[in-house]
């Protein structure tokens, strides 16, 4: 490991082409990794966090080092470090959305009767568990629809909505833990794992 740091130490110190696409790739790998864990803890995924967490300190060690090494004679590194640690931090909450990692909660009031009952038929036909209740606006009476699900079946249920009552007002949130309830009986009977 030592002489791989010192190799990595005497390739940093030069001022090629492949230096500064070492530092900039390897900052978005860093910070990338860093976004994605914290998404993970927060979102009660602990120990793939954690693993997470000894890449990226790994590759800041790295990173880090290669920048400061020469930092006062090539500037153009420290810009190149600040590049890539913007651009890190846009391409991991991008991985975030893409791999939809843990639940959301979903709130949807529904602006009449009629659309909520076809809505609620055929969320429920796609394996969408719920709890409807009946609610008062302003100006007349509405359907409330509360679910809790997979975060990567968001876009799913939201595209059923858009279907089947346009005017729906619809409000999404995080859950950091979940207990009991459709979500846990469909998880244990293996209905979520087969995207049902």
């Amino acid at each position: 490991m030592n002489q791989f740091l010192q190799a990595v130490e005497a390739f940093a110190k030069g001022s090629t082409v492949w230096v500064y696409l070492f530092i900039f790739f390897g900052k978005i790998l860093e910070v990338s990794f860093g976004t994605l864990r914290i998404v993970l803890i927060n979102r009660g995924e602990r120990t793939i966090g954690s693993m997470i967490a000894i890449i990226e300190i790994t590759l800041w060690l790295i990173i880090a080092s290669s920048v400061l090494a020469g930092f006062k004679e090539d500037f153009l590194k420290g810009i190149v470090y600040a590049l890539a640690f913007a651009c890190g931090n846009y391409i991991g909450s991008w991985l975030d959305e893409l791999l939809a990692f843990g639940l959301s909660s979903m709130q949807v009031v529904l602006p009449d009767m009629e659309s909520a009952k076809e809505a609620e038929a055929c969320l429920r036909e796609k394996g969408f568990g719920m709890t409807t209740m009946d609610v008062h606006g302003r100006d007349d009476d509405r359907s409330m629809l509360i679910m809790t699900m997979q975060r990567k079946r968001l876009p799913e249920a939201l595209a059923i909505l858009k279907e089947h009552c346009n005017g729906a007002v619809v409000t999404v949130t995080d859950i950091k833990t979940q207990s009991g309830g459709y979500l846990e009986r469909a998880v244990r009977g293996g209905q979520l794992r087969n995207g049902k």
